[in-house]
């Protein structure tokens, strides 16, 4: 399952107290100190993945083989967990000291874990020389109070898929760059088609892409202290501009009740003209809507004046307790290394995180008779200069998320002044 969107729907709050007895011990520093076994045993490492088959199954048989190949002293188990499973699986098998050694996860998930001190401190364990061979910024986005607790591997990276013949009915020449022409090209939209020019939701539980949007609007979601970053003119700035979206008519009424899967079906359905998503999206759009996919081209990713564009991750990451740390970490390296991330970008339709893949022409040329899928590859590789994670890496981040968008939903419903929800969606967070 490659979707940008479903990066961020793990946590971890629903099974904390799961981590209680094993938060003890590894205080106590006897997590990982596990018998090694005799030199001549071969180590059987046991490599997690987020729900890759059958997909990707052939893809994965290769890789192990090859890698088996190359280290006869190592073999690898598989298993590929359901996307649904996963938190569940890790935190049963962390809190029972029984890990796998490999686990594919993403880095909001993975940083909750990783401030309990549970996966392996990478540091220590990957020359500088090595972990300098992936993008700068993706790195970063796997690393904790200065340590790097993970290994980036795949990403995604939103595009604007919008629908030509409703631009053209609105009579607008090209797509919106940037959030003050979304504004403008919605109003816009609606008085020539009646139609919406996109949908967002503000459902505390779903996605966070307006949370994104604040930070490509310059705001600073939470200071260095913690604290509500976000009560400044930048932070009313961007309260306000959702808030007139939805007061002028120009967000439908269920942005406050439905989730992104909404705006997919409002989209494929010729009610919307533009929707955020990756290049990928397409293929599911040619199959449920064909005629919307025959007027759909793609632009770059809106921005605010930041310039700022985000960028979903996955890591892996390798668990403290691990009874092969050497073994996980040669295999997480070669899983990542230039050569087979390439190829896995081409077998999933992903972007790669280190610098050499991502330079390959694969991701800079296309046939002047190209589809849009391939145009897509190109825009979101050129996008990678300035793409990010925007999010800030915090324990309680869904709670963060719930507090601004409830707050924001008061004042879109009248029931509080723009300044009125910034003020209180601080204070309810730094009072936390």
């Amino acid at each position: 399952m490659i979707r940008s969107q479903k990066f961020k729907h793990l946590t971890v709050w629903a099974l904390i107290g799961l981590l209680a007895s094993w938060v003890v011990s590894c205080s106590t520093g006897n997590v990982g100190t596990t018998t090694k076994p005799a030199a001549s045993e071969a180590a059987t490492i046991e490599f997690w993945t987020m729900q890759l088959q059958p997909q990707f199954t052939n893809y994965f048989q290769s890789l192990i083989t090859t890698f088996e190949s190359q280290n006869p002293s190592i073999k690898v188990k598989w298993v590929d967990v359901p996307w649904a499973a996963m938190e569940n699986k890790i935190l049963t098998a962390v809190s029972a000291k029984t890990p796998p050694d490999v686990v594919n996860l993403n880095p909001d998930f993975a940083s909750q874990l990783a401030g309990r001190n549970a996966w392996l401190d990478l540091d220590a364990k990957v020359p500088s020389e090595v972990r300098s061979s992936y993008l700068p910024n993706i790195w970063q986005a796997s690393t904790l109070n200065g340590k790097s607790f993970g290994i980036p591997w795949y990403l995604t990276t939103r595009l604007t898929i919008y629908n030509t013949d409703l631009l053209k009915q609105a009579g607008i020449i090209k797509p919106p760059a940037t959030y003050t022409e979304l504004a403008q090209a919605a109003q816009q939209i609606k008085d020539k088609t009646g139609k919406y020019a996109f949908f967002a939701t503000f459902v505390p539980q779903d996605s966070g892409e307006v949370l994104e949007s604040f930070v490509q609007m310059g705001v600073t979601l939470v200071n260095a202290e913690g604290k509500a970053g976000f009560n400044t003119p930048q932070g009313k700035a961007a309260f306000q501009y959702w808030v007139d979206l939805y007061k002028k008519g120009l967000l439908p009424k269920e942005s406050l009740t439905q989730g992104h899967r909404h705006a997919i079906d409002l989209y494929q359905s010729g009610e919307t003209t533009f929707l955020a998503s990756g290049p990928e999206f397409l293929k599911t759009i040619s199959n449920n809507a064909p005629k919307i996919a025959q007027a759909s081209a793609i632009a770059p990713q809106i921005t605010g004046d930041t310039g700022k564009k985000n960028v979903a991750v996955m890591n892996i990451v390798i668990p403290r307790a691990s009874k092969h740390p050497d073994a996980a970490v040669k295999f997480a390296l070669f899983v990542t290394n230039d050569e087979n991330q390439l190829a896995f970008s081409k077998a999933a339709n992903v972007l790669p995180s280190t610098v050499k893949a991502l330079s390959d022409s694969y991701f800079k040329e296309v046939p002047a008779t190209a589809s849009t899928v391939e145009k897509g590859r190109i825009i979101s590789a050129e996008q990678m200069q300035k793409a990010e994670v925007l999010t800030p890496k915090l324990k309680d981040f869904k709670l963060l998320q719930k507090t601004i968008y409830e707050n924001l939903q008061a004042a879109m419903l009248g029931q509080k002044t723009v300044d009125k929800a910034v003020e209180d969606a601080a204070q309810q967070w730094n009072n936390r």
